[in-house]
């Protein structure tokens, strides 16, 4: 079928709750949590479709959507002329009065979405991923192969394969799936690497008449967890009609050999550190700075960021950090972090591999290392954070068993064991 003729309608799964993520989804469901200065998770899955040429996206929420219903319904408005849309979905419970059971059953609960469009693939990702990928090569390969389910899959050592669904490929057909194994304990090799496995992204492409029966099918099941990972690709994987996507195939303009085959699952604190940690060396492992396969986010009229010396004349420093629009550093030493917009960091404070969230203030003299503060935090005069875990810890932080601190929202941070 050629590019022109095909219709393809993108489904993005965006309910996800999060909970390893606390504090930071204590009000806000795991897509919408900021990321690298002004972006949201779900703006890497979007950039990603709307970049490979999809124009028709519906985003699937159920939990406390609002702030990403907002985000999604104030950035991502496309022209209706030609039927573009990024539409915001809540749970509809169209199959009687209960939530979401899994992935499968919130694609199961909005069929009508797949009734109303009549797509000939469906591309169903994940929201809470950050990568870069090209899905119109992803599709051109689903459709070569004649596969009914594709599976978007990285290399990883095998070494870490039990962080991982596993895609266990057969031998004389590498691009066919044998067997789906979740977080196995000692996998086989690729036949090409038998150092390496092959972990799924949490992406795939169906071709849509089969993706509906299968979660109609698995609606049935009660056995069934409903799951995308865990029920469907089996179901393809049993009737032999599922296929595998190496990443290594997929060459996104304007990536490069440092940052071509980046792709971190952010679902714990820690990971959600270490990909910031990813953006700010010099040669970035994650470039957001890839004008070919640009990173969309919201465009605020705000003014630039600003660097002043303090009223003693201290000057600003700041070394291998990101720093967005509309803050105001004075006199304050800013080293590898990333702050969010309109914050203010005053007169000797030391901010140090942290993240800041918007309208957050490090106020004089004030210590902050190895921490996430959330928005609209304050962090009080000669108040420190992430120096003392027992204190952070008395405080009723957040701190992760590798010593990151995370503040929520709102808090007051004293130099006292209390905060407010």
């Amino acid at each position: 079928m050629a590019a022109a003729t095909r219709k393809v309608l993108g489904i993005v799964l965006a309910g996800g709750e999060g909970k390893r993520l606390m504090p930071l989804t204590l009000d806000r469901a795991k897509p919408a949590v900021p990321f690298g200065g002004h972006y949201r998770l779900i703006d890497f899955a979007l950039s990603n479709l709307m970049n490979s040429g999809l124009r028709q996206v519906v985003v699937l929420t159920q939990y406390k959507s609002h702030s990403l219903d907002r985000h999604i319904s104030q950035l991502w408005r496309m022209s209706g002329m030609f039927n573009s849309y990024v539409a915001s979905v809540p749970a509809q419970q169209r199959l009687g009065k209960r939530w979401y059971l899994g992935s499968a059953d919130a694609i199961l609960q909005s069929l009508n979405l797949v009734y109303d469009e009549k797509p000939d693939y469906i591309v169903v990702v994940g929201a809470d991923h950050v990568y870069r990928m090209d899905f119109e090569a992803m599709l051109d390969a689903h459709i070569a192969s004649g596969a009914e389910c594709t599976v978007a899959a990285i290399r990883q050592p095998i070494s870490l394969a039990n962080q991982f669904g596993v895609i266990d490929v057969n031998p004389d057909a590498p691009d066919t799936i044998r067997e789906f194994l979740e977080k196995p304990a000692s996998p086989q090799g690729l036949p090409d690497s038998p150092g390496e496995v092959l972990a799924s992204m949490g992406n795939y492409i169906f071709t849509a008449d089969a993706l509906v029966e299968a979660v109609l099918a698995d609606g049935e099941r009660t056995e069934s967890n409903h799951d995308m990972g865990g029920d469907i690709v089996p179901y393809f994987v049993e009737k032999g009609t599922a296929g595998v996507y190496d990443m290594k195939n997929n060459d996104v303009p304007g990536s490069t050999a440092r940052d071509r085959y980046y792709w971190r699952d952010v679902g714990t604190i820690e990971s959600y550190f270490d990909a910031h940690q990813d953006l700010i060396s010099v040669l970035p492992i994650f470039n957001l700075y890839n004008n070919e396969w640009p990173i969309f986010s919201r465009q605020d009229n705000m003014p630039p960021a600003k660097f002043t010396r303090d009223a003693r004349g201290t000057l600003s420093t700041v070394i291998d950090s990101i720093v967005s629009l509309g803050t105001v550093i004075s006199g304050a030493h800013i080293e590898r972090s990333v702050v969010g917009t309109r914050a203010v960091v005053d007169s000797g404070a030391m901010l140090t591999d942290s993240i800041v969230f918007d309208d957050s203030c490090i106020t004089k003299g004030a210590t902050v290392r190895r921490a996430i503060l959330d928005k609209n935090v304050v962090v009080e005069p000669g108040a420190t954070v992430g120096v003392d875990p027992e204190l952070d810890r008395l405080r009723g932080f957040t701190v992760t068993d590798t010593g990151i601190t995370v503040v929520g929202k709102g808090v007051h941070v004293t130099r006292s064991p209390t905060a407010r």
